[in-house]
């Protein structure tokens, strides 16, 4: 009966399944025992997405794990909905002790003030089946961050009609063997993603099936680069496991490149009032300074701001780190070593470049804002052209 009114419904206020539904945990549990993709059900991932519960409880796995709470909606898209709270309880009585009895008060959300009811818990992510499952492509959109920014690290959005990034309708290569899902779609322009005609084609040097290289606007030196997904991704953390394999495939060639012409680079991502997911990749002569020298500049300079920048296991996946949605500033060095910074609230913009741009590494600190840096279309298209021809014998592409 509660169904019979479909735009009337809001959801229920508890669900009780056997299964797991599958993606909920991302990453498996906590403590790493269950691997939502594989052992989790899709059926009930489809059921959960059309209920809505806000608290849905499961046992099948034997194990306990309390997920942080999701969302409903999509953010500045979709009207604001309560969060749902996944709980699995172990057996009773399980002889490792692991929790199977879970105390909580609820009141029942038909008469709950609306306001009341859609509040969102502070440790909200976005909601994992949307991003996940392929059957509910009800709305695979990566919400962005509650302000857009005003200013881009390569378009100052407040100038002109707004600038542009990269290349032509070449937007889909053959998928492989898998059905890839389909990338969500941007809320309006994007300078980013690869088929919209805000893109500045000019820029572009290199198409994957999947990724594109683009030359930074207003770069750091003639060779600094962007890895960016041809689709409409927010950051590394929102991307599927084909457009993973080749971002890091883009990486490894990118530093055999830049080695071979005696430059390491460096790496890194602002998660922070983007849209589209950018990977700076500024390459740093050897000559200028070891990569110690580097890392040491990016936690003195992070600790002068007040930043706690954290150091993170090599070989860590940075969506162990971060949940979908969170804001977060990322290097990684060409060592294999990662810092990460949890972004709480504001967050210097220039951050990463006013580092590689300080008298301790590149030594231009004039350089340090994209802005003051920018040149003639003319000028952008031959240092395009110039690196296209360089790249060609590393290009992995023309091996497809």
């Amino acid at each position: 009966t509660m169904l019979c009114s479909t735009s009337q419904f809001k959801g229920v206020d508890i669900l009780l399944t056997s299964p797991w539904p599958k993606y909920v945990g991302n990453f498996g549990n906590s403590s790493g025992e269950v691997d939502t993709k594989k052992s989790g059900s899709a059926l009930i991932s489809t059921l959960v997405t059309g209920l809505k519960p806000r608290y849905h409880f499961a046992a099948l796995e034997k194990t306990y794990y309390e997920r942080l709470p999701y969302r409903n909606h999509i953010v500045l898209q979709e009207n604001a909905q309560h969060a749902t709270r996944f709980i699995a309880l172990a057996n009773v009585g399980n002889p490792e002790k692991k929790k199977y009895l879970y105390a909580f008060s609820i009141v029942p959300m038909k008469v709950m003030n609306a306001a009341e009811l859609v509040k969102q818990p502070p440790d909200v992510t976005e909601n994992p089946y949307r991003k996940f499952g392929q059957e509910a492509s009800i709305g695979k959109q990566i919400p962005a961050l509650e302000e857009e920014s005003a200013c881009q690290f390569f378009f100052d959005l407040n100038e002109k009609q707004g600038r542009k990034r990269p290349s032509t309708g070449r937007d889909s290569k053959s998928p492989h063997p898998k059905q890839p899902r389909k990338p969500p779609q941007p809320p309006g322009p994007c300078w980013f993603c690869l088929a919209s005609p805000e893109v500045e084609k000019h820029l572009v040097v290199n198409i994957g099936t999947h990724c594109y290289l683009a030359l930074a606007k207003g770069g750091l030196s003639d060779d600094h680069v962007l890895i960016l997904p041809i689709g409409h991704y927010q950051s590394v953390v929102e991307l599927s496991e084909e457009v993973v394999e080749e971002v890091e495939k883009y990486k490894a060639t990118l530093r055999r490149f830049f080695k071979s012409r005696g430059k390491r680079c460096i790496l890194f991502e602002r998660n922070y009032k983007s849209h589209h997911l950018q990977l700076q990749v500024i390459p740093v002569p050897l000559s200028c300074c070891a990569t110690d020298d580097i890392k040491d500049a990016f936690i003195t300079q992070a600790q002068e701001q007040q930043i706690e920048l954290l150091e993170i296991p090599e070989h860590s996946d940075i969506k162990q780190i971060a949940q979908p949605g969170a804001a977060y500033f990322y290097v990684e060095l060409d060592t294999g070593e990662k810092l990460f910074h949890r972004i709480k609230k504001n967050f210097p913009l220039q951050f990463g470049r006013e580092v590689l741009a300080s008298e301790a590494i590149l030594n231009i600190p004039d350089r340090s804002d994209w802005r003051q840096c920018q040149m003639s279309k003319e000028d952008e298209e031959t240092l395009a052209h110039r690196f296209r021809k360089d790249f060609e014998p590393f290009d992995f592409t023309l091996d497809d």
